[in-house]
């Protein structure tokens, strides 16, 4: 067992050369990187002093891409990105927190069946019905709470803050503090 794969201290550039780290950057655990299977270049930005601890783990299919902005801290999110999921700068996402631009499976029963078949051990990876995605924006100076699921097409302004376990189905306004499931407005 090498122990630098998770104190941060493994060679940053055995990652693929669509990962674009930027200077500053703390990488914890080299599994974060595991699922990623983007295509795109770039598939994934981190910003300047972007901390990315244990738990962190950054799914991205093939279409996806992930931006992650200056300074912001990952404690432990699990990114679940078909197509876009962007960070601002200084944001603060705890752990156990799923951000995720799809469902990922269609949620039509007929088309779910086909879906699972497809993706099978023996399945036909091509057979898979189309997934709908819509981005996720998280803009800066947002803190989201232990456990929280961000769903597909939601956008959270600037200074909001998301309570521990809260299920955010919506836009989310500039300042706002939400809690619940559904996420609704408890203050400001």
């Amino acid at each position: 067992m090498d122990t630098r794969e998770f104190t941060g201290e493994w060679d940053y550039s055995t990652l693929p050369d669509n990962i674009w780290i930027e200077p500053g950057c703390y990488l914890e655990r080299k599994e974060s990187f595991q699922p990623f299977r983007s295509q795109q270049n770039p598939g994934l930005i981190l910003g300047k002093n972007v901390q990315v601890y244990t738990w962190t783990v950054f799914s991205v299919e093939p279409e996806g891409k992930i931006v992650v902005g200056n300074d912001s801290t990952l404690v432990g999110a699990v990114f679940w990105c078909a197509e876009s999921i962007t960070v601002g700068r200084r944001v603060l996402i705890s752990y156990n927190v799923t951000i995720a631009d799809s469902d990922f499976h269609p949620r039509d029963p007929d088309l779910r069946r086909l879906d699972a078949i497809a993706i099978a051990p023996n399945g036909d990876h091509t057979q898979r019905p189309p997934l709908v995605t819509e981005p996720v924006v998280i803009a800066d100076d947002v803190q989201i709470g232990i456990g929280a699921i961000i769903l597909k097409g939601v956008q959270i302004a600037a200074g909001a803050r998301i309570g521990a376990g809260s299920v955010v189905t919506s836009n989310v306004p500039a300042g706002a503090f939400m809690a619940g499931n559904p996420a609704r407005e408890v203050r400001r």
